[in-house]
């Protein structure tokens, strides 16, 4: 009885610490719906406390538009010429310019490329373009915009994985429980085995 009490006891603590934690999702972000001027943050289902650390990942393919030729980019923005492959989202021939530097916008006190993927935790907003590696930089809910000055024109979306990272403590409950487990298991080995004595 005590034993299986010690191996149920270590499999909550290996198997159950990581349910605390976020699984990697998919977020779609909509560059007219989750404009940084006129629409909402795309609502992510991820909460943090602030230097929890997450990734944020765009394809480079995946384009999403300002307006009028040429404001197509991916998520890092309108920060350069960018030209149609023939099979992009643009619907434009191959080699038309789609994309072009527009500079940046400041909203709220923050400034980022027109076009860019921003993070907002609490009151605070972070540039996190194709890919981003890091701590949360305030505690709250994860929104995610598309940085403009005019959502009246945007078109199409991209497709954002986000991860969180367990916390240390988190990794220390999963190494207890798994290193508990094999203690529990390797005593019920010795214990199981019979020695059998004959005198010749």
């Amino acid at each position: 009885m005590k034993r299986s009490l010690i191996l149920a006891a270590a499999a909550l603590s290996a198997v159950g610490a990581p349910a605390a934690s976020h699984a990697a999702t998919v977020v779609t972000v909509n560059a007219q719906g989750n404009s940084s001027s006129g629409g909402s943050g795309a609502v992510t289902g991820f909460v943090f406390n602030a230097g929890d650390v997450f990734s944020t990942t765009v394809a480079l393919t995946d384009l999403w538009s300002a307006g009028a030729l040429p404001r197509w980019s991916n998520a890092n923005g309108l920060i350069g010429d960018l030209f149609a492959t023939g099979s992009d989202e643009s619907g434009e021939l191959a080699g038309t310019q789609i994309g072009v530097n527009f500079g940046t916008w400041t909203q709220d006190g923050f400034t980022a490329p027109y076009g860019a993927l921003v993070g907002k935790i609490g009151n605070t907003y972070k540039l996190l373009g194709t890919s981003f590696n890091g701590p949360a930089w305030d505690t709250g809910a994860l929104q995610l915009f598309y940085w403009d000055s005019n959502s009246g024109d945007n078109r199409n979306a991209v497709d954002v994985a986000i991860a969180a990272v367990p916390e240390p403590a988190t990794w220390a409950m999963m190494m207890f429980g798994f290193a508990l487990a094999g203690f529990a298991m390797r005593r019920r080995a010795y214990r199981d085995v019979k020695t059998t004595v004959r005198f010749v």
